[in-house]
């Protein structure tokens, strides 16, 4: 397969738009109530940590992607069933962001329409798109992301013309004490989304300039992070902590609330563009993950082959992990999915692999230099 490269810019347009994806519409860090700001920046700063694990494997391993680089720190046989869990993982998580996009598209605007339809018709664009290659990916990028942002700060000066909007309700900080928000922020607010940026250790190898690298991955995490923490912040000035706790899409039901004059109304499809375009890099940034996580694995020719097979497989299990979209979100947002499932492959194996890729360097070096 050739080797393509994607600029340093590409790849913040890519990963954050990943990060951001549908984190955005949901209601990250209700738990706590009026603190659930509060949240966002702990969990960005916990998200640092994680970025400079990653960078750092990245920095021991420059031409590896994490697939490729495990077999070199623990073994050729006790990296085969690790990868094949990160490969199923990686099919899963698209899995569930696509059908965030149909349970939102069928909720909200094609109410009669099978979600099965919205779902195949948009892995269909996906599919086309990465079998262009990861510099395909990245130009879409360019083109998709500031359309997000443009959306995005149009949303918010429209809330800030909502009668109801009040800082107050954000009073009194810290009114529960600390604890509601750790709770939030460990192990969830810090696994979704921040810990789900594991996956720019599949993109580190198309960079460009690996100079680069730990600059990109900080400054993906701080511009998220601000980006999500301002989101929360008027979200919840506009619908208050009850509202802002019970609503499936809380971003969605405040621009419902815009009215401009009387007239101007209906500002969600803002919204729908919005989480299209999330959807377009978190289920892309999956995908790719998982095509070359197999490619690499299996040692194939290519992998676009493997994107035909992805996209066949993903669009059914979509449908499959869940009866409807409230089981599907006590799942995805559920405490065992992230503390047996997402700590262990996002926190706990990087930091064991950075361990011993320490050591590893360390013991080699020395033996070296005798």
């Amino acid at each position: 397969m050739k080797q393509e490269k994607i600029s340093s810019l590409q790849l913040f347009y890519i990963i954050i738009g990943f990060e951001l994806g549908t984190t955005m519409l949901f209601g990250y860090g209700a738990g706590a109530k009026q603190d659930a700001w509060l949240v966002m920046v702990i969990g960005m700063l916990s998200g640092l940590i994680l970025m400079g694990v990653f960078t750092q494997l990245s920095a021991y391993y420059p031409g590896d992607t994490i697939v490729s680089m495990i077999p070199k720190i623990i073994g050729k046989y006790l990296s085969y069933p690790l990868i094949m869990v990160y490969i199923f993982y990686f099919i899963y998580a698209a899995s569930r962001g696509s059908r965030d996009l149909g349970e939102l598209i069928t909720t909200t605007m094609l109410v009669d329409t099978p979600t099965v339809i919205v779902i195949g018709s948009f892995m269909v664009l996906m599919i086309y798109c990465l079998r262009g290659g990861i510099e395909t990916f990245g130009r879409m990028g360019e083109i998709i992301f500031p359309i997000y942002m443009m959306s995005l700060i149009v949303v918010w000066i429209l809330l800030f013309s909502i009668e109801s909007f009040n800082l107050k309700n954000l009073t009194p900080v810290l009114g529960n004490g600390v604890k509601p928000i750790l709770k939030e922020v460990y192990p969830g607010g810090v696994n979704f989304p921040f810990g789900e940026t594991f996956i720019i250790m599949m993109f580190f190898p198309f960079l460009n300039n690996k100079r680069n690298i730990r600059k990109v991955g900080m400054f993906i995490i701080l511009v998220g992070g601000v980006l999500l923490t301002i989101n929360s912040i008027i979200v919840l000035s506009v619908l208050g902590p009850q509202i802002y706790g019970r609503d499936f899409f809380p971003l969605l039901t405040a621009t419902r609330m815009v009215s401009i004059a009387d007239f101007l109304e209906r500002f969600d499809v803002l919204i729908i563009l919005m989480m299209v375009s999330g959807v377009f890099f978190k289920v892309g940034s999956w995908i790719f993950g998982a095509s070359i996580a197999i490619y690499q694995l299996f040692k194939l020719n290519h992998s676009k082959s493997v994107l035909l097979a992805l996209g066949f497989i993903i669009t059914p299990l979509s449908l499959l992990i869940a009866t409807d979209f409230v089981e599907h979100l006590k799942i995805g947002l559920g405490y065992n999915y992230f503390l047996y499932f997402l700590v262990p492959l996002q926190i706990i194996v990087p930091i064991m692999l950075l361990f011993i890729a320490f050591i590893r360097k360390k013991f080699n070096h020395k033996n070296s230099s005798v």
